[in-house]
């Protein structure tokens, strides 16, 4: 039998990154020490997604496969000794969804080469990962434009005997967002007690639902901000902003079995008050100018005068037909003149929305007005914490993600494509600034799961309207 020296899968131009309905090709090099019998070379390519209900199992409970081709490059012979080299070529179907490696499930797709030697021989495998991104476009999200709110009244006793009553209103400027942007969260909150409240948050929170028998939820906080305290009977408007790190996008389309929720969670530590923002994170970020319009065009001057002034001039026909009494009427009192229409007052320009360009790396080193020691509406005072606070397993669903900045990772490097299908490694598609895809030059290492909570059930519905 041959010594197999080299066994390894090569994508053309080296390429890991590939989007729905393109062509995947590349090359199978063998080099053998001697000579090798076998029945057959095959190359195979595959899509699938697997769920469990254990952290980081590949025992799947349930899985869907979105495509598996396989074609044979040698048939039944002797491989001489030296080296060979066997050209493929896969169609990745337009239905694929984007990659995704989590807790409980993943969306991985792979090619392998096999072997197949007579009875009794060792047959030989080799396999190599590559990464699907399908670009979600919020512009074609429906329902996506305008800001999202949302409000609260909770009622609480205190001291036993005394009750109180909280009112709190937030909103986000938008619903829609991509990595690098920055959430503004307007919260208004009136103390109607006589009691001070505790400090006050907003946080990025993500929800990943794998539909296994029993759906599992995986909730994370990925990113907090943290204000001041209420006083008693006071009012106060809190802005803070939160800047979105590289996140995989909120729609997985083409995968039923993993669905990625965000919202934007605003709360007081002191009563346990709480609303919710639902937002979505996407790769192509809004652009105004596909804004559909919703207001109709103003008349001309010109037509508004003419129907005022008709408006205001008598009707003759109707006068000659009326009695007597109408009619003198008329004749002592002279016809005014028809007025002229008032300019209508100039509209305010529009706040313009954020560019996509924008991707900052902290947040604004200015303060913004704030909540600290419960002081009235409008007054400008800091916040008690105004860095933004990065969980450290923020980006566990986003273990393939870039930075725009050249950020290493801690942990010891792994070059692109490497297997992601043992447990150990892996890594989605990456996400690439201004919603188009990039090659990448560096990919991060996913988190440690080890650390991660154990499944637990749906904590309660955060669907909270928003409104245009």
């Amino acid at each position: 039998m041959g010594k197999l020296q080299e066994f390894e899968i090569t994508f053309d131009k080296n390429k890991v990154v590939y989007s729905p309905g393109e062509s995947i090709t590349g090359t199978l090099a063998i080099k053998l020490g001697q000579p090798l019998q076998c029945k057959a070379i095959k190359v195979n390519c595959n899509g699938f997604c697997g769920i469990t209900s254990k952290v980081n199992d590949t025992a799947w409970t349930m899985d869907e496969q979105y495509f598996n081709s396989t074609i044979s490059v040698a048939d039944k012979g002797t491989l001489k000794q030296g080296e060979h080299t066997f050209p493929f070529k896969f169609l990745i179907p337009e239905s694929a969804p984007t990659s995704f490696e989590g807790n409980y499930g993943r969306i991985i797709y792979r090619v392998r080469a096999f072997i197949d030697t007579p009875r009794f021989s060792k047959d030989y495998n080799t396999e190599k990962a590559f990464y699907l991104l399908r670009l979600l476009n919020l512009n074609e999200v429906p329902d996506i434009w305008g800001s999202c709110s949302s409000a609260v009244t909770q009622q609480f006793t205190y001291m036993l005997v005394k009750t109180g009553t909280v009112v709190m209103k937030a909103h986000t400027d938008m619903k829609g967002y991509t990595p690098g942007q920055i959430i503004q969260v307007m919260t208004n909150i009136h103390n109607q007690s006589g009691k001070n409240t505790g400090n006050m948050a907003a946080s990025l929170m993500q929800r990943v639902t794998y539909e296994t028998k029993r759906p599992t939820h995986d909730l994370r906080t990925i990113a907090e901000v943290e204000g001041g305290v209420v006083k008693a009977g006071k009012e106060v408007e809190w802005k803070e902003q939160i800047i979105i790190p590289p996140l995989p996008q909120s729609s997985l389309v083409g995968c039923d079995l993993i669905k990625i929720e965000y919202y934007v969670k605003v709360c007081l530590k002191s009563p346990d008050v709480m609303l919710t923002l639902p937002i979505h994170i996407g790769n192509i970020s809004l652009d105004k100018k596909q804004h559909p319009s919703k207001r109709a065009a103003p008349p001309s001057s010109a037509a508004a005068e003419d129907t005022l002034a008709s408006a205001s001039t008598p009707d003759t026909s109707t006068s000659a037909s009326t009695p007597n009494t109408s009619t003198s009427t008329s004749a002592t009192t002279p016809t005014l003149p028809p007025r002229r229409a008032p300019k209508p007052a100039p509209r305010p320009t529009p706040r313009s929305r954020m560019s996509s360009h924008n991707s900052p790396s902290a947040p604004p080193a200015e303060y913004h007005q704030g909540a600290e020691g419960g002081t009235p509406v409008n007054d400008g005072v800091p916040n008690k914490r105004q860095s933004q606070l990065v969980s450290p397993n923020a980006f566990s669903y986003a273990p393939g993600l870039f930075f725009s900045q050249n950020q290493q990772h801690g942990g010891p490097g792994t070059a692109p494509g490497e297997p992601a299908f043992g447990g150990t490694t892996g890594a989605t598609a990456p996400y690439a600034p201004g919603g188009a895809p990039s090659m990448p030059s560096l990919l991060i290492l996913p988190p440690d799961y080890g650390t991660s909570a154990y499944p637990h059930e749906a904590p309660p519905s955060y669907d909270e309207s928003c409104n245009t």
